[in-house]
């Protein structure tokens, strides 16, 4: 799963619309236009679709890359759109230290941020999972949510972000 994958995904679980994209993003500290969202949700056409067999898993391929930093910008403006900003002491500047050092640890960064920006507790992070129809005990979540280097950390895989999403859209859309 990709970056443009997370972002579609997520834009679907929670029926965030193309401007709000746009203004997510500009709070993140990105500058894109709607043309750019659209872009990054959009998937490229392949020709050799058809000679490619059916069973073999096909890596989506999207107009315009969303990149690490990309993914963390809209994230960071998710938790401002939906938490506001955060106040912080008169003469200190905003300090934004990038989550996200490698392709690794990219799902960990998506749940934190989703969880904090959606308010969450992890009870309801479980339900959310058991939407999908995944259990996982409280110390595993707990494991993932955990800082980089921790004793206790593990890394999150595909498969719990990818049914994490399937589970909040399940939650959310209803």
């Amino acid at each position: 799963m990709n970056n443009n994958d997370r972002l579609v995904r997520l834009r679907y679980a929670l029926d965030i619309k193309d401007t709000e994209m746009v203004e997510i993003f500009k709070l993140g500290g990105l500058e894109l236009t709607k043309e750019d969202v659209k872009k990054m949700l959009t998937k490229s056409k392949n020709e050799n679709s058809d000679t490619i067999k059916k069973e073999e898993f096909q890596k989506n391929d999207y107009v315009k890359d969303c990149s690490n930093q990309t993914l963390e910008s809209f994230l960071n403006g998710l938790i401002i759109f939906k938490r506001g900003r955060q106040e912080s002491a008169v003469n200190e500047p905003e300090k934004l230290v990038p989550m996200v050092i490698n392709d690794k640890n990219v799902n960990n960064m998506l749940l934190k941020k989703i969880k904090i920006a959606l308010s969450l507790t992890s009870e309801d992070m479980l339900g959310v999972l058991g939407n999908a129809g995944v259990q996982i005990s409280k110390s595993e979540l707990s494991a993932v949510l955990r800082k980089e280097g921790h004793r206790n950390y593990k890394e999150c895989g595909d498969r719990y972000a990818r049914n994490f999403l399937k589970g909040l859209a399940i939650a959310w859309r209803e």
